[in-house]
């Protein structure tokens, strides 16, 4: 399902099974399969089962999937599940050292970085980590994170189009693998994100609503 700004209680689109979701994806042969598991999220938990669901239904391509890891041992489950990159959102801005995630993960780790209003969110949106964007790459900088996952939480769900002017302090702050999300309608908008020198977008209601192809 796909929540409108990240709102639980907002469901903008029922597409149907996730799981044959992820099979029409897989058909178009994209680089990764991107799925949030939406309650684990929220309320923690790590999503083996979904987990291991997920990537046989889109196998050969690999998958990227976020939800519910609140340490490294539950990253590490994911990756023995098939996970091929792991999204850590909450926990990479909590009290376990970002670096035990990078040392456990390598470049399997992807952080996200949901922001609204300048801060950084997280407990599936709905808690402030307190971090400005800016603090928030520079904790990923010096944890030699590999890869993050820029979310503009005002346009999630929107397809209002992509928040360029987060995306370029992303660019300018951040110097690893950055991947835009969020508001993305069409190729135009990748278009866009990809003039900006980001290296890939994360797309769900554009192509749900059969506006972009994959």
């Amino acid at each position: 399902m796909r929540l409108l700004r990240g709102d639980y209680d907002r469901i903008e689109v029922d597409a149907g099974d996730p799981l044959e979701l992820v099979r029409r994806a897989a058909q178009s042969a994209p680089p990764l399969v991107h799925v949030v598991a939406l309650a684990a999220a929220r309320d923690g938990g790590v999503p083996l089962e979904l987990a291991a669901a997920v990537v046989d239904a889109a196998a050969p391509v690999p998958v990227q999937l976020g939800g519910g890891v609140r340490s490294p041992s539950d990253a590490e489950a994911l990756v023995r599940a098939g996970v091929a990159r792991v999204v850590v959102g909450t926990a990479a801005f909590g009290e376990t050292p970002l670096r035990e995630f990078v040392d456990a993960l390598g470049d399997r780790l992807a952080v996200a970085v949901d922001v609204a209003d300048g801060v950084v969110r997280t407990a599936g949106w709905r808690a402030s980590s307190d971090l400005t964007t800016e603090a928030a790459l520079e904790r990923c900088s010096e944890a030699g994170v590999a890869t993050v996952v820029c979310t503009a939480i005002d346009r999630d769900g929107t397809r209002a189009g992509p928040d360029l002017e987060l995306l370029q302090e992303i660019r300018e702050r951040f110097d690893g693998r950055a991947l835009a999300a969020g508001g993305i309608r069409d190729a135009a908008d990748v278009d866009a994100v990809r003039r900006l020198g980001l290296d890939g977008v994360v797309v769900g209601r554009a192509w749900i609503d059969g506006t972009i192809e994959l």
